[in-house]
């Protein structure tokens, strides 16, 4: 990217209030701000691609991050989430879920190759369903939202036996709107 354009966008950010800060990367600086990524010099496509996957990763983690954060200044300090969310400028609900799920889920258990919202999904349940769930998810490559209609086709399906509503025939869940189907042969 050319200098002169830098100057211009650094510039229009200073007039709204907004202040680039210069990170340096170990390939070279980039102006980052809270709503801009620019970088200061022509990047290779290696170089960007490293700053992507750092994106990504930084993405990925932050949920995780901050609800251990939280909980160690629950513990350490008493503090509950009015601060955290001054400072953060999440809302309390958010931080409370995020500290929810951080704390149903041991470090060691966290799946690297499933984001936190995988782990959001399945929170509610025991530990052992939490691993089938995250298992299959990562086996299947399932998606958030694929996960969440498996657990829904699940649920309707135990209900409706706990109801005593299928037959003694053989019978199978459909996955989207968990009605249980006969099977015939």
């Amino acid at each position: 990217m050319h200098s002169a354009a830098l100057e211009v966008h650094q510039d229009e950010s200073a007039a709204r209030g907004q202040s680039p800060k210069v990170v340096a990367g170990h390939d070279g600086p980039t102006a980052l701000s809270q709503v801009a990524w620019t970088p200061r010099d022509e990047l290779a496509l290696a170089e960007w691609s490293a700053v992507g996957r750092r994106f990504g990763e930084i993405g990925r983690c932050s949920q995780w991050w901050l609800g251990d954060w939280i909980a160690y200044g629950n513990v350490r300090f008493g503090e509950r989430y009015s601060r955290a969310a001054k400072l953060t400028g999440y809302d309390a609900q958010s931080l409370m879920n995020m500290v929810h799920v951080a704390s149903r889920f041991e470090i060691y258990r966290r799946r690297e190759n499933l984001s936190w919202s995988h782990h959001a999904t399945v929170a509610s349940l025991d530990v052992d369903g939490q691993e089938h769930w995250l298992t299959r998810a990562a086996a299947e490559h399932m998606s958030v939202a694929d996960l969440r209609v498996e657990l829904r086709g699940r649920r309707r399906g135990l209900k409706a036996l706990a109801d005593g509503e299928q037959s003694s025939a053989p019978t199978v869940v459909c996955p989207n709107c968990g009605g249980a189907v006969p099977v015939t042969h």
